[in-house]
C-alpha cells in the first residue's frame, strides 16, 4: 500500500528559499505520514487470517479473523471515508459491510460512506448516523465490528438523544464553540445529546468483538475525547454537563436543557462507563496522533541535515501568543545556540481553542505564521497548517512567512482584527492543500537559518 501524497499549490513560488523549502516538506510528510492509507500500511498488518495492530504507544493486539462470523466497519470522522477505504485495500473481501460518515467522502466497495457535516452537525449527518446505528443494531454476538475513530466525528454522527431535534444540537453546538470551553467539556455534553456518543455505539454492537482504530486529534489522545468516544467508557455525568453549561454561561435551547435535567434526575440512562459490560470485548487503538505527524517531520528535518527539537505536541492558547515564544525561541538559537545549533529545525503540534471573542474562523495558524513573522528578529522562516487542509473557515491550510514577506504595519493592524487571511493572501504566504484525509490537529514547523 503506497503512502498518500499531499499537493501543495504555487509550490515553487512559496519555497522562496531553501529554508522555505524544507518547511514544506517537513509539514507535506508530516501530513502525509498520518493519513489513513499510510497509518493503516504502517500499524496494521495482516498474516495468513490474523490481523495485527499496533497503536503509538507500540502495544500490539491481535485478531483471529476466521473466528468471526462477519467483520463490518462502522465509524465517523474527517477522515473516516479514506480510513475504510485502507481497511479495504488491506482485507479486501474479508470485510462484509458497514457504514462511515465523513465529509471527506472517497469511493469504496464493501463500506458505505455517507455524507455529513463540520464542525456543525446538519440534517444528512443525522441521516448517516442513524445508518450507521441500524447497522449496529444487526451486530451478533460473533462478529468483528472494526471501528473508524478519528477527528470531526463529534459533528458529523450527530444522533439526537431523545426527543431533540437537529436543530437544538445545531444551536448547541455553536453556543459551546462559541463559549471559549475546552474540547473535553464540549464533548461532554455532546455525549449527553446524543445516542451514539459516549459508549452507546459500543453498547449497541455489543456483546460482538469491537476493535477500534483512532486517528486522535485531541491533548493526550485519549480515546473517549476523539469524536466524544463513541467506543469508549465515559466518565462524565448529565450533572457534569449542567455544570459545564452554567460556569460557562452557555445559553441553549430549553428541549436541552430539560433532556440533561431529565438525565440528571435519573429519568434516563447514563453514558456507559468503564465497568459497563459494553466493553468486555471492545478496545480502542490510537494508531495515530499528533506526534505521527511530528516524528515523520523531524526525520525528515534531520535528512535536510538541521539539528531538530520538538517544542510539544500540546500547545495550547491564542495562536498569535503561542507565535511569540516560538520566535523568542528561535532568537535564542540563533544567537547563542541554545538549547539546539544552526542550522536549526522547531516542530511543534497544536489544538486549536474553540471559537471565542479573540480567536475567529479566520485562521488560527495563518494568525500564527503572521504574528511568528512580524515577531522575529532573526533569520527564520516559520510555517504552520491544519493537518485536515482547512485552516478555520478559509480556503487555505495555513501558511508560511519570514520578517520580510509582510508589511510590519499592515501586520499588526491584521492581528489586531484577528484576520491574517486578506495580509497573507496579498503577500502569496498562503498554504493550500484541499482537504488531507487526515486530521491530528495543527502542525508548526520555524526554520532557524545557520549563524554567520
Amino acid at each position: 500500500m503506497n503512502a498518500h501524497r499531499i499537493s501543495i499549490e504555487n509550490r515553487s513560488a512559496l519555497a522562496s528559499s531553501d529554508a522555505a523549502d524544507v518547511a514544506l516538506d517537513c509539514l507535506t510528510a508530516g501530513i502525509e505520514a498520518a493519513h489513513p492509507r499510510t497509518v493503516v500500511s504502517d500499524t496494521l498488518s495482516l498474516d495468513e487470517a490474523v490481523l495485527a495492530v499496533r497503536s503509538v504507544d507500540g502495544a500490539t493486539a491481535t485478531y483471529e479473523l476466521d473466528t468471526y462470523e462477519r467483520v463490518l466497519v462502522l465509524g465517523g470522522g474527517n477522515a473516516a471515508g479514506h480510513f475504510a477505504a485502507a481497511l479495504e485495500a488491506l482485507l479486501g473481501e474479508r470485510i462484509d459491510g458497514g457504514a462511515v460518515v465523513t465529509d471527506d467522502p472517497v469511493e469504496t466497495e464493501h463500506v458505505e460512506v455517507l455524507p455529513g457535516d463540520h464542525p456543525v452537525p446538519s440534517k444528512r449527518g443525522v441521516e448517516s448516523a442513524a445508518r450507521v446505528l441500524d447497522l449496529a443494531d444487526c451486530v451478533g454476538s460473533d462478529d468483528l465490528v472494526i471501528g473508524c475513530i478519528t477527528g470531526g466525528g463529534s459533528a458529523l454522527l450527530p444522533a439526537p438523544a431523545g426527543e431533540l431535534s437537529l436543530a437544538d444540537l445545531r444551536t448547541t453546538t455553536d453556543a459551546l464553540l462559541a463559549s471559549g470551553a475546552p474540547i473535553e467539556e464540549i464533548n461532554a455534553v455532546r455525549k449527553h445529546l446524543s445516542a451514539i456518543k459516549g459508549g452507546r455505539l459500543a453498547r449497541a454492537v455489543a456483546p460482538a468483538t469491537v476493535v477500534g482504530l483512532a486517528i486522535s486529534d485531541v491533548v493526550g489522545d485519549d480515546p473517549a475525547v476523539i469524536a466524544s468516544g463513541p467506543l469508549s467508557p465515559d466518565s462524565t455525568t448529565f450533572r457534569d454537563t449542567l455544570d459545564v453549561l452554567d460556569r460557562r454561561d452557555v445559553d441553549v435551547p430549553d428541549p436541552v436543557r430539560e433532556h440533561l435535567r431529565a438525565g440528571a434526575g435519573g429519568d434516563f440512562p447514563e453514558t456507559p462507563t468503564a465497568d459497563d459490560t459494553s466493553f468486555d470485548r471492545a478496545a480502542v487503538h490510537v494508531v495515530a496522533s499528533a506526534h505521527t505527524a511530528l516524528d515523520t517531520a523531524r526525520e525528515v528535518a534531520t535528512e535536510h541535515d538541521y539539528e531538530t527539537m520538538v517544542l510539544s505536541a500540546r500547545v495550547r492558547g491564542e495562536a498569535r501568543e503561542a507565535a511569540k515564544t516560538h520566535a523568542a525561541v528561535a532568537e535564542e538559537i540563533a544567537t547563542m545556540g541554545d538549547p539546539i545549533e544552526t542550522p536549526a529545525i522547531v516542530l511543534s503540534g497544536a489544538r486549536r481553542p474553540s471559537r471565542s471573542a479573540t480567536t475567529t474562523d479566520r485562521g488560527p495558524n495563518q494568525e500564527f505564521v503572521l504574528s511568528g513573522a512580524v515577531e522575529l528578529g532573526v533569520p527564520a522562516v516559520v510555517a504552520a497548517v491544519d493537518t485536515d487542509g482547512i485552516d478555520g473557515a478559509t480556503d487555505a491550510a495555513g501558511a508560511i512567512a519570514d520578517a520580510d514577506t509582510v508589511d510590519d504595519t499592515a501586520a499588526r493592524d491584521a492581528l489586531s482584527r484577528n484576520d491574517a487571511y486578506p495580509v497573507l493572501e496579498n503577500a502569496t504566504a498562503l498554504l493550500r492543500t484541499g482537504a488531507t484525509g487526515t486530521n491530528v490537529n495543527d502542525l508548526r514547523v520555524l526554520v532557524v537559518e545557520e549563524r554567520q
